[in-house]
């Protein structure tokens, strides 16, 4: 059954993945930024907050959501390509991947690095986390922004590119259709040609039989009366 996905399905099934790990990945660093690990005043290792459960299970669920997104990309890439608008799609389409696979590995790369500091520091640097966690959540954010309006902007230029393909088929349909219409209308003073000779013909006919017929009337009238 999925083998007769259509390219159309298959590129719609690519956006809806895009979309959802994008949404999953907003919340995904805003949860990596904001786990600690806690400690207790004589040291002792506590065990994690719910948090960081919730943080492994999303990390899971992306990662199971990217293996998907590239398994569409694979057979997208085995349908037949038809011009530069389909290879312009295919290829947005890897680099959306590729976008969406290095922000979850920053992600997690980010998160362990946090928890290494936390596990090496304790509490202590607490106060000053918490701003940069900030900062650093104000710049996904306009970096989220960023990332979909560069994403609109591609979606605009690959419907325009499809624009343009058709306009130019278009085109040299008319450009057949004007060349036939030429050559119909080259062909046509032959035609005319010959149908004013066989008017002629016509006419040089009748002249002919007329003077027959009126030679043979005035002979056998002289005939009669003589």
């Amino acid at each position: 059954m999925a083998a007769a996905l259509s390219y159309e399905d298959l590129r719609k099934q690519a956006r809806q993945l895009e979309n959802e790990i994008d949404l999953k990945l907003v919340a995904f660093s805003k949860l990596g930024a904001g786990i600690k690990t806690p400690h207790s005043g004589h040291g002792d290792t506590v065990p994690l907050l719910s948090g960081e459960d919730t943080f492994e299970a999303m990390s899971v669920e992306i990662e199971q959501l990217l293996t998907k997104l590239t398994q569409v990309n694979e057979r997208l890439s085995e349908q037949p390509v038809s011009g530069a608008a389909m290879l312009h799609t295919l290829q947005r389409h890897r680099d959306i991947l590729a976008d969406l696979s290095r922000d979850f590995r920053k992600t997690n790369s980010q998160r362990e690095s946090r928890r290494e500091r936390e596990d090496l520091l304790g509490g202590s640097d607490s106060f000053r986390t918490d701003g940069v966690n900030n900062r650093r959540d104000m710049y996904l954010k306009e970096n989220q922004h960023v990332h979909n309006s560069d994403r609109l902007v591609n979606e605009q230029i690959s419907i325009a590119m499809e624009t343009r393909e058709h306009l130019t088929s278009q085109r040299q349909t008319l450009k057949r259709l004007q060349t036939r219409f030429n050559d119909i209308s080259n062909r046509y003073p032959v035609i005319n040609s010959l149908i004013q000779r066989i008017n002629l013909r016509k006419k040089r006919d009748s002249i002919i039989v007329g003077l027959v017929v009126a030679f043979c009337t005035i002979v056998t009238l002289v005939y009669i009366f003589s």
